[in-house]
């Protein structure tokens, strides 16, 4: 066998091997057994809520436990190929075995970052709010772009994507915006990225074409279900209402639709504009509430949860967590994990999974070599 393939053979089975370690192997399919026993019982759909919570779960281990047999079986077939070509002389075949080969590897490699999201809302959809810093036009251009690389993320991984609310800015870009992330593990992808980003460029709306610094902040809360108790004080919680602005149909501008909610113990503002009436709207703001509340109670259970809040109190100097350097030299550098690319165009894109699968191993304080099983 060709030292490359045996090379990638090995890498596959370590990753597969780590996979299953991870998922308990035997305990996983004893616990699938039971989950499909219970998705087939009747009588479990006379609570419609525990349904939903069994077949997620049901879901969610089944797409685990047929991902490792698939990259198994990918192995081997790859590897059976690659032997044959070898033997023939047959070149192309070859290539085709190596490509089959990297694939598995890549998905491998994901998928070991995946058996890290064992948080307690890392499957859940997710809320993900953008806010521009200080400096007007720049920081709400940048803002812009921000929302359009995330949006850009989601749907390259098969996410939906829901625009909740969002405030123009008064040239170009957004104040502010909240998109819902729809899919599995968005919050656990992107919990990571909560915190302030630093662009710095040649800025397009300067005539003397002088380089500038902007700044926007991201926060990411899970979407949580009525399964999870969250309780709030309907006194402690200021309700507005106003006109919406943007896309949204007949009644933007018209009526006061939009809805915007302040929890005054924590400060936290949430704010949903995509309905059409009021009554829509209110429903989709309380469940945004409780989403940020939700977090807030998760960061206090994590250690990093005051670097967490730092990164949060100001959107500027000093508390960035990624860089994003387009002049005077092309640069993407993660300031926590020292990941960095020279492809910003890319990054800006929406490639961010190496950012994200490097935050994700450290904060929980795993990596691909981990023996602590």
């Amino acid at each position: 066998m060709r030292p490359d393939v045996e090379a990638m053979k090995a890498d596959i089975e370590q990753s597969v091997a780590l996979l299953r370690r991870r998922l308990d192997w035997d305990v996983a399919l004893r616990k699938l057994d039971e989950l499909n026993a219970r998705v087939e019982d009747p009588t479990l759909w006379d609570n419609p809520d525990e349904a939903q919570a069994v077949s997620r779960d049901r879901s969610r281990l089944e797409g685990q436990v047929n991902a490792v047999r698939e990259m198994e079986q990918g192995l081997e077939d790859g590897v059976m190929l690659a032997e044959m070509a070898d033997d023939e002389g047959d070149e192309a075949a070859l290539e085709d075995a190596r490509a089959q080969l990297k694939a598995i590897k890549d998905r491998a490699a994901r998928a070991e970052l995946e058996a890290l999201l064992s948080g307690e809302a890392d499957g859940n959809d997710a809320y993900l709010e953008v806010n521009s810093g200080a400096g007007g036009t720049e920081s709400n251009d940048w803002a812009g772009m921000l929302l359009r690389m995330y949006s850009r993320w989601a749907k390259a991984h098969g996410y939906e994507v829901e625009i909740e609310a969002e405030e123009g800015g008064e040239q170009a870009g957004i104040k502010s915006a909240t998109i819902q992330v729809k899919g599995p593990n968005a919050y656990g992808w992107l919990k990571s990225e909560s915190g302030v980003h630093r662009l710095v460029r040649i800025s397009p709306y300067d005539a003397a074409a002088k380089r500038h610094t902007s700044f926007a902040s991201i926060g990411v809360s899970p979407v949580v279900d009525d399964a999870i108790e969250i309780d709030i004080n309907p006194a402690d919680v200021r309700t507005d209402t106003y006109r919406a602005s943007g896309a949204g149909g007949q009644h933007i501008n018209k009526t006061d639709s939009a809805v915007r909610l302040t929890h005054v113990p924590t400060n936290t503002v949430v704010a949903c504009q995509a309905g059409r009436s009021q009554h829509q709207n209110r429903e989709q703001a309380w469940k945004m509430l409780r989403a940020r509340l939700y977090e807030l109670e998760l960061q206090k259970r994590e250690a990093a949860a005051q670097a967490l809040a730092d990164a949060k109190t100001d959107i500027g100097w000093g508390h960035q967590i990624r860089s994003y350097v387009l002049q005077p030299y092309q640069m993407v550098k993660d300031l926590r994990t020292e990941v960095e690319t020279s492809d910003t165009q890319g990054v800006l894109d929406g490639d961010l999974d190496q950012f994200m699968g490097a935050a994700l191993a450290a904060r929980v304080g795993e990596t691909r070599g981990s023996t602590a099983e």
